[in-house]
């Protein structure tokens, strides 16, 4: 009796996959998977010439990595900018860089100016960053702040 009835729930399981399988199969593939669709949307390249997508965090010095971006939340991503929110982790480099203290500003992001990017001309890149910046921000920084974005 007690074989029987594994034999059954083997059986009926089996045909559950297999109904599974075969309604997966068949199924669209979502429109994100569309490899057209993705080469539309620009990158941001980081500095190890990758590119991101709403990306949580960014380093903004590439030599020291004494300035990064971290805890970002994207509110738009398009062809024509993005926008996230975050923060600014910044060394303060006191006494010096290696023994200073990373103090942390809340930031807005703004990327724009999107162009073809050199390494790869079928896709699109930002090239200008906007950091926009509360009451609080480095003693050396305006409240906007604009950087060029390497290519």
């Amino acid at each position: 009796m007690r074989g029987s009835l594994v034999g059954t729930a083997v059986t009926l399981a089996a045909g559950v996959l297999l109904t599974a399988s075969m309604t997966t199969a068949t199924a669209s593939p979502p429109a994100a998977a569309d490899p057209k669709t993705e080469t539309r949307q620009p990158v941001l390249v980081d500095c190890f010439s990758k590119r991101n997508v709403r990306p949580t965090d960014f380093i903004l010095a590439c030599g020291d990595g004494n300035s990064r971006l971290v805890d970002l939340h994207w509110t738009q991503w398009s062809p024509y900018g993005a926008t996230a929110v975050g923060m600014n982790a910044v060394n303060d480099c006191k006494p010096y860089c290696a023994a200073g203290t990373f103090r942390f500003y809340p930031v807005t992001v703004r990327l724009d100016r999107p162009q073809s990017w050199k390494k790869h001309p079928d896709v699109q890149h930002f090239t200008r960053m906007n950091l926009t910046y509360g009451n609080a921000r480095p003693a050396s920084f305006k409240q906007v702040m604009t950087y060029p974005l390497w290519n």
